[in-house]
């Protein structure tokens, strides 16, 4: 197992990671959190080398990806980077990249009620505003669980405030300070049930993040 302890903060820079090897030549890994090496609650970033292919494969409770650079494909289309995706408990797919890509990817994650689907180009989809200049993009919501992005004005600070159900951060650009430390572009932060912390930027910068999903 890996960083499967949800009453533990947990922060990985993954450009600090070397890439593991997957089962299919061309895929590649860098495990944040790991139920067990191939099957189970998984968090990754994952890298297609341009031509590569994932085989035929099902999402017992399924899959979520954030396109992160590239083009990703599957049966279905093709999703540039920024493209959110949702493929729910039972689905399958046979996925590819042609160009290369690299993704955000968890699996067997939802709740096995949860059976939307969805495909977001978040390049072409409006933000709303938010809290002290911030801007929002919601993405998806289910009973306590929330996916959205946030766009961070330059030198926007937050009030202290606490997460009730925890939260769990991509940074996609720029860079998130707290009184705990500095997190680049590329960092994946999981922020327990209750904690506490009083973020700010310097820069614009842009977050993934999922919160309420972490209640014990």
């Amino acid at each position: 197992m890996l960083n499967m302890q949800f009453e533990q903060a947990v922060v990985v820079d993954t450009n600090e990671m070397e890439w593991e090897s997957s089962p299919m030549t061309g895929v590649w890994r860098k495990p944040l959190a790991r139920e067990a090496a191939e099957h189970g609650h998984t968090t990754s970033v994952v890298r297609y080398d341009a031509g590569s292919r994932f085989s035929a494969h099902p999402h017992p409770l399924g899959e979520e990806i954030f396109v992160l650079e590239g083009v990703f494909s599957d049966e279905h289309g093709d999703y540039p980077a920024g493209t959110y995706l949702r493929n729910p408990p039972g689905s399958k797919h046979s996925p590819r990249s042609e160009p290369g890509c690299v993704l955000l990817v968890k699996l067997d994650q939802f709740d096995p009620a949860d059976d939307t689907t969805l495909r977001i180009d978040t390049n072409s989809t409006a933000w709303m505003p938010g809290e002290s200049r911030l801007e929002i993009m919601p993405l998806h919501d289910y009973e306590q669980e929330s996916v959205f992005l946030i766009k961070w004005p330059a030198s926007t600070r937050l009030r202290t405030h606490r997460h009730y159900g925890g939260e769990e951060v991509f940074v996609l650009s720029g860079a998130v300070f707290d009184e705990y430390g500095r997190y680049p572009a590329g960092t994946w932060i999981r922020n327990p049930h209750n904690s506490e912390h009083c973020p700010y930027v310097e820069e614009e910068t842009v977050i993934w993040i999922k919160t309420g999903h972490l209640l014990p």
